[in-house]
Order: C-alpha cells, then sequence, then structure tokens
C-alpha cells in the first residue's frame, strides 16, 4: 500500500492515470483506513478508470459490478447452476441409491454454486483483498442501496443454503455514480466522497500525453482548448476526458497535425454522442469555437 499521498500520486501516474491532490488524498484515506470510496461525477470524466488504476497499481484483481435497473441482490451475489443441477438429479434417479438428504447436500454446493461479484470479491485471495468497482450505482433502485449498505458494512453476505460468507480481508470499495438521481445518504456516509470534476486545460494536457502520447504538442492543445469551449456550450452531453482522448486518437487515425472546421465537422462522432448537439456545431459555429480555442492558446 502507498504510505503517502504523494506516493498514490506516483503509483496512479504510473498506470497512466493523471490526478490533482485532492482526489490521490480521498483515495490515501480510503486505502489507509480501509473505507468505501464513493466517486461522482459527470460521465467520462475518468471515475471507472481510477478503480482499473489502483488494482493494476496494487497487483490486485479487479471485480466489477456493473449496475443496471433491475439488479437485485441474488443477481449481484450469487445463483445456482440449475441446468448441472436438473442433470444431477435425473442421474441420481437413473442410477437410483442416492437419499433425499445426500442429493440435495450435493445440489446446494459449491460445485453446483456460480459466483457473482459480491461473493466473489469476499473470497481469500493469494495477492490480497481485491478491487471491487460497483459501477454507475445511481442506476440501480433503493431497495438494492439498503441491500449494499448491509453487504459493506460488515463485509458478509449470507447464502440460505450455504450460511453466512465473510471476506477474511475487506475488498478495496469503489463506487461510482452519473448523478442521474441521488443515493440516499445512509450509503454515502459508510464511504468516503469525492466529486470528480472535468479537468482544467493543464490537467487535461497531462491526462492527454499520458494517455496519446504519440500527439503533438500542437495537436494535443487545440484538441484540449476545442473540448474546454465545447464545455461551455449548451449541449445535452458534455464531452469528458474519455472523448478527449478518443478524438486525439482518431485525429492521429487520420495523420491530422492541426484542426479544421471541416475535420471538427467530419469527426465531432468522436467527441459528441447525440446529434441535436452535432448540429448545433454544424457550419460556422465549429469555426467560431476554434477561433476562440486559438485565441485562449495565445500567449496574453
Amino acid at each position: 500500500m502507498p504510505d503517502t499521498i504523494d506516493a498514490v500520486q506516483s503509483m496512479l501516474a504510473a498506470q497512466g492515470y493523471v490526478c490533482g491532490r485532492a482526489l490521490a488524498t480521498v483515495v490515501f484515506l480510503s486505502l489507509k483506513l480501509g473505507r468505501p470510496l464513493f466517486l461522482e461525477g459527470e460521465a467520462g470524466v475518468g471515475k471507472t478508470e481510477i478503480a482499473k488504476a489502483i488494482a493494476a497499481g496494487l497487483g490486485r484483481r479487479l471485480i466489477r459490478l456493473q449496475c443496471y435497473e433491475g439488479l437485485d441482490a441474488s443477481s449481484a451475489v450469487y445463483e445456482w447452476n440449475f441446468p448441472a443441477q436438473m442433470v444431477a438429479i435425473r442421474t441420481a434417479e437413473a442410477e437410483g441409491g442416492t437419499t433425499r438428504t445426500g442429493l440435495q447436500e450435493e445440489l446446494f454446493s459449491d460445485q453446483y454454486l456460480i459466483e457473482r461479484p459480491l461473493l466473489d470479491a469476499m473470497r481469500p485471495d493469494p495477492a490480497g483483498a481485491p478491487v471491487l468497482l460497483i459501477d454507475e450505482l445511481d442506476r440501480t433502485d433503493e431497495p438494492f442501496e439498503a441491500f449494499l449498505l448491509e453487504a459493506l458494512s460488515d463485509f458478509q453476505v449470507t447464502i440460505p443454503e450455504l450460511g453466512t460468507i465473510t471476506a477474511p480481508l475487506p475488498p478495496i470499495v469503489i463506487l461510482t455514480s452519473n448523478r442521474t438521481r441521488e443515493v440516499h445518504d445512509a450509503l454515502k456516509r459508510r464511504c468516503l466522497y469525492h466529486w470528480v470534476d472535468y479537468p482544467d486545460f493543464d490537467r487535461e494536457m497531462e491526462i492527454l500525453r499520458a494517455r496519446a502520447p504519440e500527439a503533438s504538442e500542437a495537436l494535443s492543445r487545440e484538441v484540449v482548448a476545442f473540448v474546454q469551449r465545447l464545455r461551455t456550450e449548451d449541449l445535452f452531453k458534455k464531452p469528458g476526458v474519455a472523448e478527449t482522448i478518443d478524438w486525439a486518437k482518431c485525429l492521429l487515425a487520420l495523420d491530422m497535425i492541426n484542426l479544421s472546421p471541416e475535420v471538427i465537422s467530419d469527426t465531432l462522432g468522436a467527441v459528441l454522442k447525440y446529434q441535436d448537439d452535432i448540429q448545433k456545431l454544424q457550419g460556422s459555429e465549429a469555426k467560431r469555437l476554434l477561433d476562440e480555442a486559438r485565441a485562449s492558446l495565445e500567449p496574453a
């Protein structure tokens, strides 16, 4: 485990994740105190990536629970392999000699248990406690939040047929939310909290250098300045850092050395994901934003 905030920043930077001191501090405290880390922010600002960077930096397994509407406790913890159980029942009936109690014990054993992310994260691991990423928690509903609150309190889950399974070492838990709805305060109180915002120009340049090092300094500066200008516009979905990186890589694939209104119009699908937003940038709007972006790069 990194023993200082600077060590956390260095560990993450080694994995290509550039972050400020505030985020590095809350990550350090989460690791030091064994508290879950709750990250909120717009989509594409790097919430999921930090879990990947932490897992890689620590040499731990990353276990991801992707949340969705209707997700329930059983889907997140375990399920029984019913087809295999049915085969076992028919085989036992054909062969005979197996008692009802013996068959039941066999059917509800680890052999037929399919582990889902929460149960998997509770299992011992030679490399150390895994990183459990509970991604986009805001997509689920309140009953699942209540279950998660209980699971994260004691780091244990109960399987009626097998009993309670407790983690020998609590996993490193990171929860993310795009804030499409408010997550209950009770769950937030169990966690350390951080709002992951869009980076400023200098920070986004650092990120782009780390993730797309083959891009020239001139092109990177134009791309970042343009995306920063885009975020000031009235858009349905503002581009995140992920879109900045994707756009730069698309421009490199096209062998572009700088931006032009024509290139911007041709590649907007890499940075904007809604047709209404793309339409706003047609015609003279792309040139206006490009001119403003270039003006912002000129020395005062």
